[in-house]
């Protein structure tokens, strides 16, 4: 592992997580960076249009997808994380949930990782991320991502989401993850139908209760698509909405394909919310 890498929690927030799918089926962009040539140079785009994270993935977690093995998740990964990782004032995420993988890819330069399964999948991955002491993502998934969208139910989904990352972080703080390395992800589209998602994004500011960055990733998902009648494609406007609802409401990360728009509207809010009172409402 690179002596010079501080793998701490340094980031200003809010700031953008620029996805980087190296993968053949992810919904939404898969096969376009499977080569490692094309996915660094993805990587180094996404850092010049001002994302300040770049998670790198080798499975797709898209709803149905199936799971690959580890050799052919760090095959795919593991070329693009040694090139990207001496890009200046910028954190590798690897996005697995494994825990060779991800052993693997903080020795090649990733600094964080980002486990869908919130260190459930892979027994060993909370020993990785302890030892390592590095920042880690825990997300809520109701199933498992091939059947998480077949009947997913709530009784009540914000609630839910609150108790289930509330657990999770006191398990991962009682393994030995310092509290301060932790992010937590309330999973937008991973086991929740339209309303489910709209909920949590309205109510996301319940989860600030737990005292840690919030990560929202809606990025260009179904639900989008319910709403607008738009593909993937064409999904950037309502991605952008959603980064500034969730801005308002708490969130601190926003992960996104699209990272110049969402960089410019989180610019925008952040000028807005710091602008004085105009003269005349001082008391």
């Amino acid at each position: 592992m690179p002596a010079e890498r501080a793998l701490t929690l340094d980031l200003p927030l809010p700031c953008i997580m620029g996805v980087l799918n190296v993968t053949p089926d992810s919904f939404s962009d898969g096969g376009r960076y499977l080569k490692t040539g094309a996915a660094v140079a993805h990587g180094r785009q996404l850092a010049a249009e001002g994302a300040q994270i770049i998670d790198i993935g080798g499975e797709s977690t898209r709803p149905g997808s199936g799971s690959v093995s580890e050799s052919v998740e760090a095959d795919r990964v593991l070329p693009v994380v040694e090139e990207l990782h001496t890009m200046a004032d910028v954190t590798l995420s690897i996005d697995t949930s494994k825990a060779a993988v991800a052993r693997r890819a903080l020795a090649a330069g990733a600094a964080m990782v980002n486990d869908v399964s919130a260190l459930r999948a892979d027994p060993e991955m909370v020993n990785v991320v302890a030892a390592a002491g590095c920042p880690v993502c825990l997300m809520h998934m109701q199933g498992v991502p091939r059947t998480m969208q077949e009947d997913p139910s709530y009784d009540d989904v914000v609630g839910e989401v609150l108790a289930f990352l509330e657990e999770r972080l006191e398990f991962a703080v009682a393994h030995g993850i310092r509290e301060e390395q932790v992010l937590l992800d309330p999973g937008i589209g991973f086991g929740k139908t339209l309303e489910h998602n709209l909920l949590l994004i309205k109510h996301l500011g319940r989860l600030t209760a737990l005292g840690r960055p919030l990560v929202l990733g809606t990025s260009r998902k179904r639900f989008l698509g319910a709403v607008l009648g738009a593909e993937p494609g064409e999904r950037t406007v309502g991605t952008v909405a959603t980064t500034v609802i969730g801005l308002l409401n708490g969130g601190a990360i926003f992960r996104v394909h699209d990272v110049r728009p969402n960089v410019e509207a989180l610019r925008v809010v952040q000028a807005v919310l710091a602008a004085g009172e105009p003269r005349g409402t001082e008391s």
